[in-house]
């Protein structure tokens, strides 16, 4: 990636109730992981938020961990070109993320940012739409 960062650094999701508020917002799903987005009403121009959501169920504590090194560094690198300032992001690994190319991690992960937004520009252009009716 030779583009420079265009949006500010993103931050961290901590508590649980972010989490699931980011849950009942947009999701895209990918091979490798779900995105599900969020905007943020009361911070519309803060930095971007990201959460990581790695489950039991694909694998141990260890390969759980270095799914979330690779997310991380995956993250490091789209984040600050793709994410949108004033939301919540969370991460949904699966399993496959281990195995994965890195290159194609950070396709799917750029995908996903796309396709997230890509859904909320068709919504206002609908919510439009039907206003002018």
């Amino acid at each position: 990636m030779a583009n420079a960062p265009q949006g500010p650094a993103p931050g961290r999701l901590l508590k649980r109730g972010d989490f699931l508020a980011a849950a009942k917002g947009r999701r895209a799903s990918t091979a490798l992981l779900t995105l599900q987005a969020r905007p943020r009403p009361d911070a519309t121009e803060a930095a971007p938020r990201i959460g990581l959501t790695v489950t039991k169920k694909t694998g141990g504590a260890v390969e759980r961990n270095r799914m979330r090194r690779r997310l991380r560094q995956a993250v490091r690198q789209i984040a600050p070109m793709a994410a949108q300032p004033g939301h919540d992001y969370v991460i949904v690994a699966r399993q496959d993320v281990l195995g994965a190319n890195f290159d194609t991690l950070l396709a799917d992960l750029e995908s996903a940012f796309r396709r997230v937004h890509a859904a909320s520009s068709d919504k206002g252009r609908k919510d439009a739409a039907k206003g002018q009716s």
